[in-house]
This record gives structure tokens, sequence and C-alpha cells, in this order.
């Protein structure tokens, strides 16, 4: 796992890279949040989609709730990008459709949008 700072506007942000799944349970989900409030001071990070768990995106395991609900517990708000043309469950994209209307936690296809979404927030 990688994690740059980068400076977007006034807002620091951390952007979190990594090939192979850093989140794949709440827990996971905390020590990255954590970590990453600890070692940088940032509340807004960028995380590429291959470091999201498999079981993340099938709705119906609960994981993708619980998950976020400790992004915004701990004030954090989350950009995720990647593609999700693959994901075909209408219940998934309605909660990325209603995720990306929303203030703290947003879906992308890039990391661009992703950094964006996060210094306009």
């Amino acid at each position: 796992m990688k994690i740059d700072i980068i400076q977007a506007g006034d807002t620091n942000i951390a952007v979190v890279f990594s090939e192979k799944p850093v989140i794949v349970d709440v827990q996971s989900a905390l020590d990255l949040i954590l970590s990453v409030s600890y070692q940088t001071d940032v509340r807004r990070i960028v995380i590429n989609k291959e470091a999201m768990g498999d079981e993340f995106f099938i709705l119906s395991t609960g994981l993708a709730g619980e998950i976020l609900q400790k992004f915004i517990n701990y004030q954090v708000k989350v950009a995720m990008y990647g593609d999700y043309s693959r994901y075909t469950s209408k219940p998934l994209k309605d909660f990325i459709y209603e995720s990306n209307r929303g203030k703290n936690i947003f879906f992308t296809g890039t990391k661009e949008e992703a950094i964006d979404k996060l210094k306009e927030k």
C-alpha cells in the first residue's frame, strides 16, 4: 500500500493505492482511517477500487454500509475510483448514485475525479 499526500486547492488529501485489497472488513477500514489520520493528519482519502475487497461491492453482505459508516463516524470523507462497469447489480448502482449525491462518500471513474470531489466538498 502506498499513501501520498497531495494538496488540492486549500485541502490536503491522502491518496491511497494498493494492487491488493486493503479494506476487507470493518477492522481493516478502521485501521486505514486511523493510520492515515495519525500519519498525515488528513481527513480526506482517495482510494483505488482494487484496494477494496470484493465483498464490499456485494451489498447483501452489509459490509459496505458498515465500512462507510466508520468513515462518517470518524469524519473522514472518502472517494473511491475505478471501473465499476463489471458490477451489474441495480442496488449497487443505486447505492453509488445516492452516495455521489451526498457530501462524504463518492465513487468516481478516475483518481482525478475523486480528488476533485474531495476538494469541492
